[in-house]
């Protein structure tokens, strides 16, 4: 009788196609995002640039799952880690450049742009109307994302077009009503990768944008936890009822979870929709504490809030049931 023959499984690193960027394996991620928790990415790809990013996504093979993030800053990695590989985007995406002529004031931007950075170089090149971006933490891509907005205005108040890749390696170009913008989110699937762009101002006396500018930045440190080990935002804000608009904070502070501590986590003192990171927290303390005041907040409105933050990866704990099952 014939012995079974036992298959064996290239480890990811070997399947995946050359690069001019960089591809590290079990990358701790945690460093990266500004909870500064969670677990590894099986594989970290860094690209050179947009064409080193093309070329990738072109020859990866088709079942190898993408995870694309940015700065980190509205994501919380989970403690097992993100399978497959992990696209983050750097400052070979994050090109910025102004155009300012009888057609109007825009600016285009890589998908890896720092919004703040955006803000900037609006600012230096006379391009109002675009202020706002100073007070959303992340990039241009995370941004068109989930519709990041800050003081009154959202990236689909601005935006001329965006490129984005889809699964087949086709680069699309998507006017604002392609995107179906909704409150802090697009109608694009996830699958698709956005590139770039292209966001309208109005020429404007640059003393006066950044005197706008300092104003949101005055009004973020003295209402967010900024200094803190936090991710942004935690929920989002739900729909109006018939008594009118409800702020995430306000239902959070009413079911009494200002100060909540699970583990290593809290509900910040300053303001209770931003959930922080008292220096020994885990990724699982810090969900396991945004959904204890889900439950609170359920029980005392009957709202269930939505995490605005983005969660990634395969808790700890499912990671260790895994392994003991292997056993």
């Amino acid at each position: 009788m014939m012995a079974a023959q036992k298959i064996t499984t290239l480890p990811l690193i070997d399947r995946l196609p050359p690069v001019r960027g960089r591809l590290e394996v079990n990358k701790p991620l945690g460093s990266v995002t500004w909870f500064g928790v969670g677990g590894p990415a099986e594989v970290l790809f860094r690209p050179a640039d947009r064409d080193d990013l093309l070329a990738f996504l072109e020859d990866k093979p088709a079942e190898v799952p993408v995870t694309v993030i940015g700065v980190g800053s509205n994501l919380l990695v989970r403690d097992g880690g993100v399978p497959g590989v992990v696209i983050r985007f750097g400052r070979s995406l994050g090109t910025i450049e102004a155009a300012i002529d009888a057609g109007g004031a825009e600016l285009v931007c890589g998908a890896g742009a720092l919004d703040v950075n955006a803000a900037k170089a609006a600012a230096k090149a006379g391009i109002g109307g675009l202020e706002f971006l100073r007070g959303v933490p992340g990039t241009i891509g995370g941004g068109l994302r989930m519709n990041a907005g800050a003081y009154g205005k959202d990236i689909k108040d601005v935006l001329v077009w965006a490129e984005a890749v889809d699964p087949q390696g086709r680069v699309r170009r998507l006017g604002v009503a392609d995107m179906g913008f909704t409150y802090r989110r697009c109608a694009i699937s996830e699958d698709w990768i956005f590139l770039a762009a292209r966001l309208a101002g109005r020429a404007d006396d640059p003393a006066a944008i950044q005197a706008r500018m300092r104003d949101i930045q005055e009004a973020r440190l003295a209402s967010q936890p900024i200094g803190s080990r936090t991710g942004g935002s935690t929920f989002k804000n739900p729909p109006p009822d018939e008594s009118g608009a409800r702020k995430a904070w306000q239902l959070i502070e009413a079911a009494g979870c200002r100060g909540l501590k699970v583990g290593g986590a809290q509900v910040s003192e300053m303001h209770c929709n931003f959930l922080i990171n008292g220096g020994a927290a885990t990724a699982a303390d810090l969900e396991n504490l945004g959904e204890e005041v889900r439950r609170r907040v359920l029980a005392e409105s009957g709202v269930s809030l939505e995490w605005e933050i983005r969660r990634i990866g395969i808790r700890g704990d499912a990671t260790r049931a895994a392994r003991e099952g292997e056993t």
